[in-house]
């Protein structure tokens, strides 16, 4: 496969007004199909379905250490071009979002280097959105020795 696709990823949400307001209006995400239990969003070119549970318990919050950072397990999110990170992190930080991770640089002059910040959604789950300092290198391993 040489083409990516965009994914499809069905989340839960103890909130769909709540989803509907930071997809929707903080991100600037389209909505597509809806009901009153679930509600699907463009995110990014990618299919996001918030499923209600109102029964949402709060989530496991596990880290694991990367560069330095305290990155919250599990988490999704999206590789885009640094011009839109930078647009996000903007917004993001104009609508007033707490950043679970600064937007930053890590793994600078490496084969990883990337921009990266993390937020999460009303409900808890995490989001992380990154740019690559050159994106053919998104799958490429570093050098044992770096």
């Amino acid at each position: 496969m040489s083409k990516l696709s965009p994914f499809h990823l069905a989340i839960p949400v103890h909130d769909l007004a709540a989803a509907r307001e930071f997809y929707g209006r903080m991100m600037g995400c389209a909505e597509g199909r809806s009901s009153e239990r679930w509600v699907d969003f463009n995110f990014l070119g990618h299919q996001l379905v918030c499923h209600l549970d109102q029964q949402l318990a709060a989530a496991v919050r596990l880290h694991s250490e990367v560069d330095r950072d305290q990155v919250p397990v599990p988490h999704f999110g999206v590789v885009v071009s640094r011009e839109d990170w930078q647009s996000l992190a903007d917004r993001f930080a104009a609508l007033g979002a707490e950043f679970l991770i600064e937007p930053r640089v890590r793994f600078r002059g490496k084969v990883g280097e990337q921009a990266t910040f993390f937020v999460r959604d009303p409900s808890g789950n995490a989001l992380e959105f990154k740019a690559m300092a050159d994106p053919e290198r998104l799958f490429a391993r570093a050098a044992p020795d770096a």
